[in-house]
């Protein structure tokens, strides 16, 4: 069976043995190319982002090159460059009742670059003069402040700090032209993604003492738009992959599975969107003056289900989203912090909440779409500080204590990072909480594994569990504010901990509800 590769496409699938929709052979708009560099090579972009960039640019409407740079590390980088740059993108599910099974190879992805190894090519393509865009995904904990110096030799750690290099390097090069400013469009599901880039950004600049005009180059000519995104994309089918394969007729070891339902909402002037006219090729992309309606629903209701739920059903011994919809304790857990603690504090109408909300539970129970909890776990501290947080503060405000089901999360969180290190360096659980345990990554920023693992470890290791719980609450490093402070929420992800780590995860759910 052959590997996805661009002679596979040129040859145009003349005799239809590959399923996917492919490119048309012999290029396809006549409309200038727009260069694309996006900073981020995981599923998500590549299932979102470039796959949207795709369609625009096979109905006419759009002409877009995407360069891709690893958000860390060589990431996916050498798998894509040995497919020279290509994969598909297999979208799956049921849209107005209907089964949607659709595979479409992306093929606008040109450059691919590893900034790790190859700083000076990811600086040279942000000097070439038709770059117009920049798309990021680095997750919630991407947009911070990082104090480092500015090296022209090396690439700086922190997305921003990366950033605010590029954009020097291109005002020096084009000569710090108008038009050489960038529309930015963050992806990462911070609130303001776009305003808070630019002033770290910004900060850097001034940090690096690099000269006023930059500074106001950057706040004049450079678009910092605030946006939202939603598309479910759990990324490669490893369970089903030889199936999968005989179908399309080739191997592609980049392929991602997506939801048919996506959205991506953008907060700018209309002028803007003509130049990124995605909304032409029939995609759901909005642009609008105000973006807090829409992100409050999503960040909450999608984005928070999925983090108070996830950690709490790993650690119940799930694997994936849809079995916790299968699953007979996790289900109710589920749909009770749902409806019961989380859609009463969405500010929208009642009735358009619970539809959402409703929706959403749909889109968990997608039988073709396999959404690991452990890829949910990424990053937890900072998501679940975005995603829940908001919602345990207005519940607390309202009834006077934080609500259990929403503390019970915070518990789960607790205890999944209740690991330890490896001789390999690397920090990780044990799925019953014992030695002996079924090992799994934690994976989040290094300062936080550090400031958790000291917590459960550190000192005369004789702390109480109430003491520990509390030391974590109270660390603003971790939660950018003092947890304690909340009513009844110390005491009830104690209580709730304790519960856990006596009669296991499953129990002490089943008891809570």
């Amino acid at each position: 069976m052959p590997i996805l590769n661009r002679n596979l496409l040129s040859e145009g699938n003349p005799e239809g043995n590959v399923r996917a929709e492919v490119p048309a052979p012999g290029g396809r708009s006549a409309m200038p190319q727009v260069g694309i560099l996006q900073i981020g090579d995981g599923n998500f972009l590549r299932g979102f982002a470039d796959w949207m960039i795709e369609l625009a640019n096979e109905a006419g409407v759009f002409n877009g090159s995407v360069s891709i740079a690893a958000a860390r590390g060589p990431g996916a980088i050498p798998a894509l460059r040995a497919q020279d740059g290509l994969f598909t993108v297999l979208t799956r599910g049921v849209q107005g009742g209907q089964l949607v099974d659709k595979a479409r190879v992306i093929a606008c992805v040109r450059e691919l670059i590893d900034p790790s190894t190859e700083w000076q090519a990811l600086l040279t393509c942000a000097a070439v003069p038709n770059l117009r865009f920049l798309i990021s995904n680095t997750t919630e904990a991407g947009i911070v402040y990082v104090d480092e110096p500015n090296s022209a030799a090396s690439c700086p750690r922190s997305f921003p700090a990366k950033l605010t290099a590029l954009l020097w390097e291109r005002f020096v090069k084009l000569g710090g032209s108008p038009s050489a400013g960038l529309i930015v469009l963050p992806c990462e599901l911070v609130e303001d993604n776009g305003s808070k880039l630019r002033q770290i950004v910004l900060q850097h600049a001034g940090a690096w003492g690099l000269p006023p005009i930059f500074q106001s180059w950057i706040e004049q000519h450079n678009h910092f738009l605030n946006t939202l995104v939603d598309r479910i994309v759990p990324g490669f089918p490893a369970n089903e992959a030889d199936a999968v394969f005989a179908d399309l007729g080739y191997e592609d070891s980049m392929l991602v599975v997506a939801e048919p339902f996506h959205v991506w909402v953008i907060e700018g002037p209309q002028r803007l969107a003509e130049e990124f006219p995605l909304h032409k090729a029939g995609l759901n992309v909005i642009w609008t003056d105000d973006l807090k309606p829409y992100r409050s629903s999503k960040v909450r209701v999608l984005n928070g289900a999925h983090t108070a739920m996830a950690l709490s059903a790993f650690g119940a011994g799930l694997d994936s989203v849809k079995s916790v919809i299968d699953d007979e304790v996790l289900s109710q857990y589920l749909h009770k912090l749902m409806f019961e603690e989380i859609v009463p504090f969405v500010p929208r109408p009642e009735e358009e909440r619970k539809q959402y909300a409703a929706a959403i539970m749909e889109r968990f129970a997608n039988p073709y779409v396999r959404h690991e909890l452990l890829s949910i776990a990424l990053n937890s501290v900072s998501k679940w500080q975005v995603r829940v947080l908001p919602t345990i503060k207005d519940y607390a405000r309202e009834h006077g204590k934080a609500p259990k089901l929403l503390s019970f999360s915070l518990a789960a969180l607790l205890d999944f990072y209740h690991g330890s290190w490896n001789a390999a360096g690397e920090y990780a659980g044990s799925r019953d909480g014992t030695p002996d345990g079924t090992p799994y990554p934690i994976k989040d920023n290094a300062d936080v594994i550090e400031i958790i693992a000291e917590a459960w470890h550190g000192g005369d290791d004789g702390r109480d569990l109430p003491e520990r719980v509390h030391s974590m609450l109270a660390d603003t490093r971790l939660w950018g504010e003092d947890l304690t402070a909340i009513p009844a929420l110390s005491t009830q992800v104690t209580a709730a901990l304790k519960r856990i780590k006596e009669v296991g995860t499953r129990a002490a759910i089943a008891e809570l509800l």
